[in-house]
């Protein structure tokens, strides 16, 4: 039997030279700027391991990058003509194939999922704090659909904003609740106590009521911000009511989180916080690794399931951010790499 210090040992370095298959983009625009190619694999760095990806998936980011629409998405690709990292995808789920000098959390063979740019590949390189070691209980496309969604929901829901996080008996509201984001914030919230109300279109209602929200409000024929009731936090994913609207459904001391929506309105929502009393905020997600680890264990433990609309083969990966950035989706549209 080979003893972990013998499989670290014999699995520092490059894992193969060998072409890689990846999805990329030398210009902004619509689906057809992405084709499948063949380009050179990544060569691991200090406590950086190499994953074999098995399974991606799409996320309105990946949209937004593509277009380099609004122009602030050309700053965080880092570039204004083309993105600073060609291949897109930021979720991935796979097998260590080797690790780099300083690894310590990984071994060869570990099932591991996390956030990185460059994930529409066969490979890449991860620094060790990007990753989480991957459930027994949950397939490639079942992880490769938590990260960047998941740590979104979570992140809002502990957003601070002067009054804390989601406690226990409070009231949430989360606008677009059938969404990538949606369907993890509804479990989460229920997972810390909450009473959930989800709003979502007519198809969707079955679903955020399964994944436990107490209340639905069906947006076609019903308005949320005309029904009467107030909510200790709302966490709007979709951004396209106005702040009064928002506000009119904000118990007098909630909280506004908003994760989405057109620049302009975020912008007025940063500037009312500001000037305001009105407890509101926008965030950058970001990849933590201690929210990775407590998004692990609640996979294992079955308080979170990713809901999965539609998986994709790597080379139909425009196909599925095509339709991911049409919006409406359920859940998660995720890519298997490996078949």
């Amino acid at each position: 039997m080979v003893s972990p210090s013998d499989r670290r040992a014999a699995a520092t370095g490059q894992a193969t030279l060998n072409p890689m298959r990846a999805i990329v983009q030398s210009r902004y625009g619509g689906p057809d700027v992405l084709r499948l190619d063949e380009i050179p694999p990544p060569r691991v760095g200090e406590k950086e391991v190499l994953v074999r990806v098995h399974a991606t998936a799409v996320n309105p980011y990946d949209f937004h990058i593509m277009r380099g629409r609004p122009l602030l998405m050309r700053l965080v690709a880092k570039g204004m003509r083309r993105p600073k990292q060609p291949v897109p995808g930021c979720d991935l789920a796979g097998v260590v194939e080797s690790i780099g000098p300083g690894v310590t959390r990984f071994l060869v063979g570990d099932r591991v999922f996390g956030i990185h740019g460059g994930a529409f590949a066969d490979y890449l390189n991860v620094h060790q704090d990007l990753l989480a070691p991957m459930p027994d209980n949950v397939t490639f496309e079942q992880a490769a659909a938590v990260p960047l969604a998941a740590l979104s929901a979570l992140q809002a829901l502990q957003f601070d904003g002067g009054g804390g996080g989601v406690r226990k008996g409070q009231r949430v509201l989360i606008i677009g609740a059938a969404g990538g984001i949606g369907t993890f914030a509804v479990q989460l919230a229920r997972h810390f106590g909450a009473e959930v109300t989800g709003v979502c279109s007519t198809r969707n209602v079955g679903t955020v009521k399964s994944l436990g929200a107490q209340h639905v409000f069906d947006y076609t024929r019903e308005d949320f911000a005309r029904a009467g009731r107030s909510y200790d936090r709302i966490v709007d994913l979709v951004g396209n009511r106005s702040l009064r609207d928002r506000r009119r459904a904000l118990a007098p001391d909630g909280t506004l989180v908003a994760v989405a929506g057109p620049i302009r309105k975020l912008i007025v929502l940063l500037l009312a916080a500001r000037f305001g009393r009105t407890r509101m905020g926008f965030f950058v997600t970001k990849s933590d690794k201690d929210d990775l680890m407590l998004l692990s264990r609640m996979l294992e433990t079955g308080d979170i399931t990713p809901v999965i609309e539609r998986t994709y083969p790597l080379h139909d990966a425009p196909a599925a951010v095509r339709s991911v950035g049409q919006g409406h989706a359920r859940g998660k549209h995720v890519i298997t790499v490996v078949a």
